[in-house]
């Protein structure tokens, strides 16, 4: 019995010696994470995080829902002088913009593509405001933690940046971006309404959501993970793989259905010929590197200092005005429309998410490799 119990309490700590634990629910009055192993002597203060809470915050997007919080965070600890002290760093983000309103009229019933019933078969008991703890709001602690990785990881020449490729059936245009614009590409997507850096198809895709959205529907799509300047040699062989760490930590964001890297599913479709990435040394940076990249970065679960290059596929939100058959807590069959503020296609705030998730997976694996130290 003690075992049992031990094992549902996990699955709010991620990491291994760069360890993030939200904690929080979605009408609550806060949420927020503890970062436990950041390096210390850290240059960090609330606005580091505050820019990164900015780009997924609701009401961020003119694709999105209506509702806004401000979303800015407090650190309470682990941050002296402008710098880490190498204890945790505890941050809070309060609630300021919620509303349980639209959820006391179905509360005893379970939302189609909710988490609803999925908690209420494991606990017996749930938070019915908003999703609880299943909420995808949840991810504002992941993305504070993240704006540390991503500190972290600067300082090391690495950079994240995610886009959406793809939203409500619109493909965005294939963009080769050298290493030294990553930067100019990242003020492309953050300045789109879709986080789209192919302006004309970010225009289709606003278009093609605000449709779904009159229609009481919602859509899905694709976005693009790129992580630039990971040195050779990060992530361990065999079960402790780097693409295996990503993909768990991708594949963990709400919504995301899919994860695949470099040529990923189309890889079943090519020769061995095609797929392969020939390798040459590059006598000016004094390194290897590959003509191609189909590897996405990695090769035996290790990175090989390509850009780490991934796709992940997020389902259409879940939350609808359309009318749809369900049960509730009775087993009793029951219609439902949801009502409240939610966001038709949630690719847009997927994003960020998706960089903190890789930036912290980064971060921890090249701590274990000894690339970044414990005192700066």
């Amino acid at each position: 019995m003690e075992i049992c119990w031990l094992i549902e309490l996990t699955g709010n700590t991620f990491g291994r010696v760069f360890r993030a634990t939200t904690f929080g629910e979605s009408h609550g009055p806060a949420l927020g994470v503890v970062v436990d192993g950041c390096p210390s002597r850290l240059a960090l203060g609330e606005e580091d995080i505050n820019a990164e809470l900015r780009k997924r915050r609701p009401g961020g997007s003119a694709v999105g829902t209506t509702r806004v919080e401000e979303d800015k965070a407090e650190i309470l600890s682990g941050v002296f002088g402008g710098k880490t002290t190498g204890t945790p760093i505890s941050i809070v983000i309060r609630t300021t913009g919620a509303s349980s309103s639209a959820y006391e009229p179905i509360k005893n019933v379970f939302r189609p593509g909710h988490a609803d019933f999925a908690y209420w078969a494991k606990f017996g008991f749930r938070d019915w405001r908003g999703g609880g703890r299943a909420s995808g709001r949840e991810t504002v602690g992941r993305v504070a933690a993240g704006a540390v990785a991503k500190k972290l990881l600067a300082r090391f020449g690495v950079i994240v940046l995610a886009r959406v490729v793809e939203a409500a059936g619109v493909k965005a245009k294939p963009l080769e971006v050298a290493e030294k614009d990553i930067g100019k590409l990242g003020k492309a997507v953050y300045s789109s309404s879709v986080r789209c850096a192919d302006a004309i198809a970010g225009k289709k895709m606003a278009d093609a959501i605000e449709k779904a959205r009159a229609a009481g529907d919602s859509t899905g799509g694709i976005v693009e993970i790129v992580a630039t300047g990971v040195p050779p040699g990060a992530g361990e062989p065999v079960f402790d793989k780097l693409d295996g760490e990503l993909a768990k930590a991708l594949a963990g964001i709400p919504a995301v259905k899919g994860v695949e890297f470099g040529s990923g599913f189309g890889a079943a479709g090519l020769r061995g010929s095609e797929n392969n990435d020939s390798f040459y040394y590059d006598a000016k940076a004094r390194k290897v590197l590959t003509r191609t990249n189909n590897h996405g970065g990695m090769l035996g679960g290790i990175s090989t200092g390509m850009p780490i290059v991934a796709r992940i596929a997020v389902k259409p939100t879940s939350s609808i005005t359309g009318r749809q058959k369900t049960v509730n807590e009775e087993m009793d069959s029951v219609d439902i429309a949801v009502a409240g503020r939610h966001d038709p296609n949630i690719c847009p705030r997927i994003a960020p998410v998706a960089e903190a998730m890789v930036a912290l997976v980064l971060a921890d694996a090249m701590m274990l490799q000894g690339m970044i130290p414990r005192k700066l």
